[in-house]
């Protein structure tokens, strides 16, 4: 079953088209890395799938339903509205920048949502949350302020949050460009973790070393489109297109 699948995705701002026909299946259980030069509309396609970012025109497929259709700037259809919240729940998501409530501790920022929004018992969310920290090596900073961490240490406290919610996919908006170069490791060993268990993961990154490695597929894109779609060897070893060999001349 397919996780998620757009069909013609357009995105213009004003004059600008900044998505153009961009056609992409993400199956169950796969990790998705989109590569390219800045400005291709990498990000702005991922906070489109969960409606941060309202298209101008296309399709967006949830396991295989219409989620969202737009044309002309115009919702021509889309999931009822129950529906529609319950799956934007099931969509968990990582910013650059890591948006941790400044005066909630570590352990309350991971229990905060599932309380309030999944309304779940305090225990059963704390002890959730407890076990997520554990699982990035966080367990011993439950009851520190964001203020106290690093960012590498942030960043993992804002992937426990969204994985609390209990996503079937993970969206990965550039998790590690905020970071200094020595913290960036430890959030991509905890992304390769949720990989190794099976997560469906869409992942916008510069990190070549982790798409080379985690990913089952590799997109380029590069002015607002999807140039090239393969394994990682065939990305990273044979790209096709002069604008995926310039840009990986210059990145590798």
């Amino acid at each position: 079953m397919s996780m998620i699948r757009t069909e013609n995705v357009c995105k213009d701002f004003g004059e600008l088209k900044v998505l153009k026909n961009v056609n992409l299946t993400v199956e169950q259980g796969e990790v998705v890395v989109i590569i390219g030069p800045s400005g291709a509309g990498k990000s702005t396609f991922l906070r489109s799938l969960n409606t941060l970012e309202k298209i101008t025109s296309g399709k967006i497929y949830i396991e295989d339903e219409l989620f969202y259709h737009r044309e002309n700037d115009t919702t021509v259809s889309k999931m009822e509205k129950e529906k529609f919240s319950e799956m934007l729940l099931e969509m968990g998501m990582v910013f650059q920048q890591f948006n941790l409530f400044p005066h909630l501790t570590v352990l309350e920022n991971v229990m905060l949502a599932p309380v309030n929004v999944r309304k779940k018992e305090k225990e059963e969310a704390e002890k959730t949350a407890r076990e997520l920290l554990e699982k990035v090596g966080l367990s011993d900073k439950a009851d520190v302020y964001p203020s106290k961490l690093s960012g590498g240490q942030q960043q993992r406290v804002a992937i426990a949050r969204a994985l609390a919610m209990e996503p079937k996919v993970m969206l990965f908006d550039e998790p590690t460009s905020a970071l200094d170069p020595e913290l960036v490791g430890e959030v991509l060993s905890v992304m390769k973790d949720l990989a190794n268990q099976g997560m469906t993961m869409l992942c916008v990154t510069h990190e070549m070393g982790f798409a080379r490695e985690v990913a089952d597929k590799v997109i380029f894109m590069a002015d607002g489109q999807i140039l090239e779609e393969g394994t990682p060897e065939e990305v990273f070893a044979n790209p096709k297109t002069p604008q995926a060999q310039q840009f990986l001349r210059s990145v590798l």
